[in-house]
């Protein structure tokens, strides 16, 4: 019977200077291919007794010192921008600047380069900086994980390709990146608002809880950046009513039904005082500020003054025509001008909409609200289906048992 460490000797005395020799050829480095080699036959002395002697015994050593080579070069790698990125972070000249003065802000700047579309901006941010999972970004996009995950990747490529540096942006260069930032912190806060996933809380106050500091920071720094003033009043004025919007039970409880007395005073004063400055500044107002109107309309007085929130959304919607807004102003229309004219322009989204289950929940309520039960109830199943927020589905499964066939 041949013995394991015989081989491995006699293979040490003739294998050694060639594994060295072509694994340094390869690699460009005399110190790695050695490094490799001895972690190659240590592996070999620990399973060749057991697992028995490789057909080529050379051929194996120079394949596994290839590996353990590429594995030491990519964890030198990893150490090595890790090191740079703390280095970014905590740069003394940027600190010097101070412009940025929370690490984790500085980070959103730094991820949001104006090289990458907003897209991959907002997404690469998420993913690296925001806490945010692929399928939660997916959701966010409403596209597939898969697709979501393949412009992460592109995004990390493009940044290699372009020798995009990680950098604390100059204080001339923090408006440049500022959409993308606003951008990041509101999904951060819808995310944190309406968890969409079934495996976590429906409502997550660590969340919503950041991105309402980081925005006051953003605020502190650009004081008159009005996208800002009213992302910071939009998140308030939302945060505001969070206490009374899932049910001791667990069930989401829709807008009009929330007890207004367990609502944020202070926050909804807060908010108010932000949108007002805004108005009283005369310039047009962006997406947010809108926004923010929407919701100081939402959160003043006993009930909302429907014609108002549907003049805002006809602003918004020249700024912003996607699916998702004009679905918002539908619900607002059917509001103003009855139930049949909000689902027939609520019906208008059909082909841009089947995956958001809040379209189907919309129509689903109209639905009801007109006593058409069977269809009422069919558009309930699809927004079931396709939720993830536990309190959400909890609401939306109520509301169909209780329509009946």
């Amino acid at each position: 019977m041949i013995d394991a460490r015989d081989v491995l000797t006699r293979a040490h005395r003739e294998e050694w200077a060639r594994v060295v020799a072509t694994v340094a050829k390869r690699f460009g480095n005399l110190d790695t291919a050695e490094d490799a080699a001895a972690e190659a036959f240590a592996t070999a002395a620990e399973h060749w007794p057991s697992d028995g002697i490789p057909p080529n015994p050379g051929a194996w050593l120079t394949t596994t010192a290839t590996r353990k080579a590429i594995d030491r070069i990519r964890r030198e790698s990893t150490r090595d921008a890790r090191h740079r990125e703390a280095q970014l972070v905590y740069d003394t000249e940027a600190e010097a600047l101070g412009v940025i003065n929370d690490d984790r802000l500085r980070l959103f700047f730094i991820c949001c380069h104006p090289a990458l579309g907003i897209e991959a901006r907002v997404a690469l941010t998420l993913r690296m900086v925001g806490g945010l999972s692929v399928p939660e970004i997916a959701r966010a996009f409403l596209v597939q994980e898969t697709t979501m995950g393949a412009r992460i990747t592109r995004a990390k490529a493009k940044i290699a390709a372009a020798g995009i540096p990680y950098r604390v942006p100059a204080a001339d260069d923090v408006q440049r990146r500022v959409s993308g930032v606003l951008a990041v912190l509101y999904l951060i806060m819808n995310e944190g608002y309406l968890a969409s996933g079934p495996d976590t809380a429906p409502v997550r106050d660590d969340l919503t809880g950041e991105a309402i500091r980081l925005t006051r920071l953003l605020h502190e720094l650009l004081p008159e950046d009005g996208e800002v003033t009213g992302m910071l009043a939009l998140m308030l004025l939302t945060d505001a009513r969070r206490v009374a919007r899932v049910s001791s039970a667990g069930e989401l409880v829709p807008l009009a039904d929330q007890d207004r007395g367990q609502w944020s005073a202070a926050q909804i004063s807060e908010g108010h005082a932000l949108v007002r400055e805004r108005l009283a500044s005369g310039m047009a107002p962006g997406r947010y500020q809108l926004l923010a109107a929407i919701n100081a309309v939402h959160t003043d007085g006993d009930a909302p003054d429907w014609a108002q929130i549907v003049a805002l959304y006809d602003q918004l919607v020249e700024l912003d025509s996607s699916p998702i807004v004009r679905l918002n102003r539908a619900i607002a229309v059917g509001e103003r001008d009855g139930l049949d004219v909000g689902l027939a322009q609520i019906d208008t989204l059909n082909d841009k909409l089947q995956q958001y289950h809040p379209y189907h929940a919309a129509r689903a309520d109209f639905l009801r609200r007109m006593g058409r039960a069977p269809a009422s109830r069919a558009a309930y199943e699809a927004a079931i289906g396709l939720a993830g927020n536990t309190a959400e589905v909890a609401f939306l499964t109520r509301r169909r048992d209780e329509v009946g066939e």
